[in-house]
């Protein structure tokens, strides 16, 4: 067998094992090479000039996990370096054949890499996948001359803690962008939202877009703000987006943007428990998956809250909306809870289905903390729930505040409600008589309500 085959984790080289089997197969394989998608996979531990002059002039594909401090206990009787430098020397020999480079993936980029990122002036035009991720405390930021600025053919492009402030200026030509990730966002790398909502307008192909701040941006340019757009960019492909920060900065995005196609948006606010999100509520009932959510899900945990909505496609509910808060302060879980279900969520007349539940792992501490009337107004959203589903735990918390409803207000609170659904064993004596009498009030009003008991699991 040849010297150079050597079986990876990497898909990428998965058809080393084709051209392994006979001569006919090799010849078959390297004569497809754009067909069948082949690539010379080059990693900060294999040996890349050795791999580049075995194999055809094929597109060449970095892919490096960069250990700053990698186990001392290795193998010294090996002639493979495994130190730091070594894997960066290897990563940089293979950018120099930047004509053929068609995917860079590193993560755990060094400081060191990313300066030589800066020194390079060449560019990538078969760059077509573009994903960097830093560990570092203080990462450098990309240079303007990154990349020369252009990047045609770029389809996916993934930046975690590194910060690019010539970003909108490379989204001038990269037309055919697919998937735009932007995490853990440094401050050094802020993006107003008009900026950004006007690089935007130029990605009609974006399918996914990841907006993810590490801290809350600064709002430096409030004073002097960007002049807004007369008309809402409509992104016409887009089907993902996640975002993660502070309301304000979301509100200015959401106010500008139009996705037709989305299909499943993540909203999530760290420490932020007020908020008042009218653009994120309009952009919401602007899309037309979002008008008609069968079920929504609410699930507590220590340091979360978390508002999913599903819409029924078939036999089967698809998530298509989720909503999260997470906090530090565990005096937080039901504020966040209304808050969530109060102020982004326009009226959805077609739910049905309401389930409440806590994190598996995690068992509430914080009964004390609520009252009644906090359990009452998490409801109000609700109005066309018939069917609300309730976990052991939280049972135990909803039930009182439902017994304690007068006649006059028994139909004021969920007046669709229909059925309860209580998990697990059977509810305590204390569940079923504050349910009992809830139940006997529903009866007075010709809106008797059911309780069926689950004891399998969740449904």
């Amino acid at each position: 067998m040849d010297e150079a085959f050597e079986v990876t984790e990497f898909s990428e080289d998965a058809w080393h094992t084709l051209v392994h089997v006979c001569q006919r197969w090799r010849f078959v394989v390297l004569a497809s090479p754009r067909r069948l998608d082949l690539h010379i996979l080059c990693t900060n531990f294999n040996q890349v000039e050795k791999n580049l002059n075995i194999w055809p002039q094929l597109p060449i594909a970095i892919e490096a996990f960069v250990d700053p401090d990698p186990d001392t206990d290795t193998d010294t009787d090996t002639d493979t370096d495994t130190s730091p430098l070594s894997g960066v020397t290897n990563i940089i020999a293979a950018l120099k054949h930047h004509l053929r480079v068609n995917k860079i993936a590193i993560y755990g980029i060094p400081n060191s890499l990313l300066k030589e990122f800066g020194a390079m002036k060449s560019p990538f035009p078969a760059l077509t996948e573009l994903r960097l991720q830093s560990d570092e405390a203080y990462p450098l930021a990309l240079p303007d001359s990154f990349l020369l600025g252009s990047a045609p053919r770029l389809r996916t492009l993934s930046l975690n803690g590194i910060s690019f402030p010539a970003l909108p200026k490379l989204f001038l030509s990269t037309s055919d962008l697919v998937e735009l990730h932007l995490r853990h966002i440094p401050p050094s790398g802020y993006i107003s939202p008009e900026a950004l909502a006007t690089s935007l307008s130029m990605l009609t192909r974006l399918k996914s877009l990841s907006l993810i701040h590490r801290s809350p941006p600064s709002w430096a340019d409030r004073a002097n703000p960007h002049p807004p757009l007369f008309t809402r960019v409509v992104l016409p492909s887009l089907t993902s987006f996640t975002f993660n920060g502070h309301s304000e900065y979301l509100e200015r995005v959401v106010s500008q943007i139009e996705g037709p196609l989305l299909d499943y948006t993540c909203i999530i606010f760290s420490d932020q428990l007020a908020f008042d999100t009218p653009q994120l509520r309009h952009f919401i009932s602007r899309t037309e998956i979002f008008k008609a959510p069968h079920r929504a899900d609410i699930e507590i945990s220590k340091d979360r809250v978390r508002v999913a909505l599903f819409r029924r496609k078939g036999l089967v509910d698809r998530k298509k909306l989720e909503l999260q808060i997470s906090y530090s302060r565990s005096s937080w879980h039901i504020s966040a809870i209304t808050q969530l279900c109060s102020s982004p969520l326009p009226p959805f007349p077609t739910l049905e289905c309401l389930g409440i539940c806590e994190n598996q792992y995690w068992k509430p501490e914080w009964q004390n903390n609520i009252v009644n009337t906090q359990w009452l107004q998490l409801f109000h959203p609700f109005s066309s729930v018939k069917n609300l589903f309730l976990s052991e735990k939280l049972a135990q918390l909803v039930a009182p505040a439902l017994q304690a409803l007068t006649r006059g207000r028994v139909t004021q609170v969920l007046p669709a409600l229909q059925n309860i659904f209580l998990q697990g064993p059977e509810p305590s004596e204390t569940v079923q008589e504050a349910i009992g009498q809830f139940i006997a009030e529903r009866q007075l009003t010709d809106c008797p309500v059911a309780v069926h008991c689950e004891r399998s699991g969740w449904w």
